[in-house]
């Protein structure tokens, strides 16, 4: 299992989730892909949209210029309604919540002698 298949659920990924999709009027936009080597006015759309380095997400109006901005770039971002982002920063933070510690309990130690063990 690569190290990048065992993280939890991230942005790129969450378009599989387990809520359903429905309209919303916020859209969550997070840029999953690096700038180099993308053209000049997919750099410029991704200014506009106020994305400047990866893995960082904003919150935009769900409007017929932003949609049409998102469908210039959408090799470049990943797409979240207001539901559907919730849930991952709800599952993110259930799994960073902290957990009881473990309580290891050893039998006592045997009354009997143990025999040295000697080497042939």
């Amino acid at each position: 299992m690569c190290f990048f298949e065992s993280r939890i659920m991230n942005a790129f990924k969450a378009f599989k989730a387990a809520v359903p999709i429905e309209w919303s009027p916020h859209l969550y936009i997070t840029l999953v892909r690096g700038m180099p080597g993308t053209r000049k006015l997919h750099r410029r759309t991704l200014e506009a949209l106020r994305l400047r380095k990866c893995n960082r997400t904003v919150m935009r109006w769900n409007t017929p210029t932003v949609r049409g901005m998102l469908q210039q770039v959408k090799r470049l971002v990943a797409i979240e309604t207001e539901a559907m982002f919730m849930a991952r920063k709800k599952n993110l933070a259930e799994h960073r919540a902290v957990r009881p510690p473990l309580v290891i309990t050893h039998s006592p130690p045997s009354s009997t002698p143990t025999q040295p063990h000697t080497a042939t």
